[in-house]
């Protein structure tokens, strides 16, 4: 139990640090670019009339399954997930002088690049058809 608590406290403790140092420019790049990659899509979603991400995400939906839009979502972040990663890596190498923390590594990727991109493609498809609507028919 010990350990399990020194593993936590550790964890979170070398989380709130990644926020100062080295590399915090990627606590604005990667949201940033993972907010773009939801616009795009969200965009695209209202433009073919496809459910929001999100909500076809939780039930399903005409067009394909949970993992099938799990995977498409993955797939659009995929480089920012890449990215965040390899940044991830080299501030490891730069703080801790070797890479040690891979759990830490992947957290950090998937809270700055596919949280933000999950939650925010489905309000942007339903603003994106709103706005569509309002323009009328091409």
């Amino acid at each position: 139990m010990d350990s399990l608590l020194d593993f936590l406290h550790r964890f979170w403790s070398d989380m709130l640090a990644r926020t100062e140092g080295p590399m915090t420019f990627r606590f604005l790049l990667q949201p940033l670019m993972a907010i773009i990659t939801a616009s795009i899509d969200g965009y695209r979603d209202a433009t073919a009339g496809r459910t929001p991400y999100f909500h076809k995400l939780l039930h399903g939906g005409r067009h394909g399954t949970r993992v099938e839009t799990f995977r498409e979502g993955f797939t659009a972040v995929a480089r920012i997930l890449l990215l965040g990663v390899a940044m991830d890596v080299i501030y490891q190498l730069k703080v801790f002088g070797n890479f040690t923390h891979p759990l830490e590594t992947l957290v950090i990727a998937i809270v700055l690049a596919f949280v933000p991109y999950l939650l925010l493609r489905g309000p942007i498809a339903r603003l994106a058809r709103r706005w569509q609507q309002r323009r009328g028919p091409p």
